[in-house]
This record gives structure tokens, sequence and C-alpha cells, in this order.
């Protein structure tokens, strides 16, 4: 058994191996044989996200938002780098996990599972740099509508997205000193090993989730309060009135920050708890437990396209178009279709309500 507390075999399919990245011959790093159903059920979870992710989910947001001149705006521009962020673990870190499950270890040498757990964190932490961005975007938007577009227009909106990825690159870099990117056996996968500092797990699980977690929850509790002040003048005045469209792209967002809360929570919970105590804590985790808490968190990528799909009737109709679309490759290229133009059309309609009420410009 290496450093890692893995079976370490001379060699693989012919192959000479390095120690510490091989085959782990069915066996926890406890020593205690591996529970059967990991390996079908994460099998299942990962084939299940990657065909969803790819096939039929963020490809989709991209592409509805490249289609559409409607959904072409600078909120909307923070959903194709979020939607980015879902899409990068399905095109390289799943498929390697797929193949340590087949080979019941990890086959590809240390360059691969350094990159794999990398392009795995990048996606997380870009994923939750965006999720605050858009809230705080969209608190902006509803909750300060006069000074929105001269922070928040077409040209800012890049601006700020470069600085999210900028941002979680530099989020990164420290995981190169601390030695964090590992093989873990458990769930086949390169990831971040918790075990290995507890000041820096906390430091993430702080850093990474809980404030950001805090700043959105700010935001959209906000956006509630103002929401619901509006609906009791509603009552009394009969000049204030709040559009569906609003509360529906406000309602898509917030669904998409709890989703990511429920799928993430239980791993940063078990983060904290072990950063606070890791001798005695994290030999107490359940297998289980620690295997599905990553079974939620492989899912999740797939989900807010789903969401917008759902509960977005923009989305919703630009999904039917695309998907229609395939079946006619002329129809690929051409430009939104009579529907949408009407749509365009509506937009430019007077709008009706005081300084604080929802612009629909950029509504999702």
């Amino acid at each position: 058994i290496d450093q890692y507390g893995l079976f370490s075999p001379c060699c693989l399919g012919g192959r000479n191996a390095r120690p510490g990245w091989s085959r782990t011959g069915g066996a926890l790093p406890s020593g205690t044989p591996r529970p059967p159903w990991v390996a079908p059920a994460l099998s299942t979870v990962l084939i299940v996200t990657t065909a969803v992710d790819v096939v039929v989910g963020n490809l989709l947001v991209i592409l509805s938002v490249l289609r559409n001149r409607k959904l072409r705006n600078a909120g909307n521009l923070f959903l194709v780098s979020l939607a980015l962020a879902d899409l990068v673990v399905a095109l390289y870190p799943y498929p390697l996990i797929l193949m340590a499950i087949f080979y019941d270890g990890w086959a590809l040498g240390e360059a691969h599972c350094k990159a794999s757990a990398f392009v795995m964190g990048l996606s997380v932490i870009g994923s939750v740099f965006n999720i605050t961005a858009i809230a705080i975007n969209r608190y902006c938007y509803i909750c300060h509508s006069i000074a929105y577009h001269r922070f928040c227009g077409r040209w800012h909106a890049p601006i700020y997205i470069v600085l999210v990825w900028l941002l979680t690159l530099v989020a990164l870099v420290p995981n190169f000193f601390v030695g964090s990117l590992k093989y873990d056996s458990r769930i086949y996968s390169c990831t971040f090993i918790q075990t290995a500092s507890a000041q820096y797990t906390a430091a993430v699980v702080v850093i990474h989730f809980l404030l950001p977690i805090l700043v959105v929850a700010f935001c959209y509790l906000r956006i509630w309060v103002l929401v619901l002040q509006a609906r009791r003048k509603v009552k009394s005045e009969s000049k204030l009135r709040l559009r569906p469209s609003d509360m529906r792209s406000f309602l898509t967002m917030f669904a998409v920050f709890v989703i990511f809360a429920v799928c993430w929570g239980p791993l940063n919970c078990i983060g904290l708890a072990v950063a606070i105590n890791p001798e005695e804590v994290a030999p107490q985790v359940p297998e289980g437990l620690f295997v599905t808490s990553y079974f939620l968190a492989y899912f999740n990528s797939c989900l807010n396209a789903i969401i917008y799909g759902l509960l977005n009737q923009n989305f919703r109709r630009e999904y039917k178009r695309i998907i229609s679309a395939l079946w006619n490759p002329r129809r690929c290229f051409q430009d939104t279709s009579k529907g949408s133009h009407v749509e365009q059309l509506q937009n430019q309609a007077p709008r009706v309500g005081n300084a604080q009420h929802f612009a629909r410009a950029d509504a999702l």
C-alpha cells in the first residue's frame, strides 16, 4: 500500500504503472471491501449526467442564447458562463472516472489525475461564483433598477464574467501547494482530498461555499422583500403591477440556487466537520454517506438546463425550436422564428411602473 492508501501493482495492461495511481483491488483505503453498489450506482449517475449535460442540457442553453435575439442580453451571458462550467466536467473528468470504474482503479497516471481534479474544481468553484454573480446581477437589476444599466450594461457583463473565471483560477492555485488533488478510491475520482490540510479545507468550505451562499441568500431575500412590498401596493394602487415574466425569471434563478445548495451542501458539511477534527471525524464518516454526497454533487451539473426549460417560457420555447430544427438541418442556421420576432416587438412596447418596478429588457 502506497502513501495514498492504494494498492500499487507494478503493471496494468502491459505498461508500468506509477505507484499510487493504479488499481485498488476493490478495497478502500481502510482495507475494507468496497460496497458492491458503489460502482454500478456511480456509473449510472455519471452516464445519465453526461448524456443529459451534453446532449439535451447545457448545449441547449448555449445554443438558445446564440440563436434567439430575445435571449441575447447581459443577464443571460452569466447563464452561458454557468452552462460552460457545468459542461466542462462532462467532457473530461466524468469519462475518466468511468474508466477508473472499469479498471477498478486509476490507470491514466498522475498527470491526468491532477488535470481531472483541477477541471473538476474549476467547474465547481466556477459554478459557485457564477451563481453568486447571477444573484448579484438579479439583485441590482430588480432592487436598484436606476443604476443597473450604468454598471451592468451589455458591455459590462463580459468583463464581470472574465473576472469570475480569473477568481476561480486564483482560488484553485493553493491546491498545488497543499497537495490536495489526489485519487480517492471510495469514489473512483481524482478530487479534492478533505484530509490533506484541515486549515485549507475549512477555508475552502467557508470561502467557496458558505460565503457565496450567504451573499446569494441576502440578494434573494432582498428581492423577496421587494416582491412582497410590491404585491401589497398592488392591492391599494392599480398603477403597480408585477409582470409574470419577471417573477418567472426570479423564481428560475432562485430554484438554481436552492438545488445547488442541496446538491453540494452535504459534501461541504462533511468537509467542514472533517476540518474541525480530522483525526476523529474522518474515520467516523460513513462510506455510504460520503459516496452519496458525491453522487448528489456530480448530478447537479445537468440540472440547471432542465430548470430553465421547466420554469422559463423563453428557454422552453427555444428548446423546442432547436430540437425540431434537428429534424430539418437547413433550419439550424436560420434566425429565430416569427414567434420570436413578435416577442421582440412586444419588448419594445412602453413599460408600466415606477423606477423600482421590474424592467424587462434583461429578463431571462
